[in-house]
C-alpha cells in the first residue's frame, strides 16, 4: 500500500525517506497500543519489531511499555501475603 505524506511531515518528524515505512509502522502500532486496541505483543508483530525493541521504541515517545494498574499491584500484594502464611 502506497501512503503519500507531505515532505513537510516527514521533515518536522524527523524522518529518512529511507525508513519511512518502517517507523510509521511502528508509530502506529504504537498508536493501537496506547489506545489500548491491541497488546504490546501484538503491536510488536503487527509492525514486525521484537517486543524488547518496541518496548524501547514505547519508552522513547513516552508511551509506558509496561500498564500495571492498582489493582494488579493489590493483587499481587495478597499472593505475597498468602504465599508468607
Amino acid at each position: 500500500m502506497d501512503v503519500k505524506l507531505p515532505s513537510e511531515i516527514l521533515r518536522a518528524a524527523n524522518l529518512e525517506q529511507s525508513t519511512l515505512s518502517e517507523e510509521a509502522a511502528r508509530l502506529l502500532a504504537l498508536e493501537l497500543y496506547r489506545e489500548d486496541k491491541v497488546s504490546l505483543g501484538r503491536a510488536a508483530e503487527l509492525c514486525q519489531t521484537p517486543v524488547a525493541a518496541l518496548m524501547d521504541f514505547a519508552a522513547k515517545h513516552s508511551v509506558p511499555p509496561l500498564r500495571y494498574s492498582f489493582e494488579d499491584l493489590e493483587e499481587e500484594r495478597q499472593t505475597a501475603d498468602r504465599l508468607q502464611k
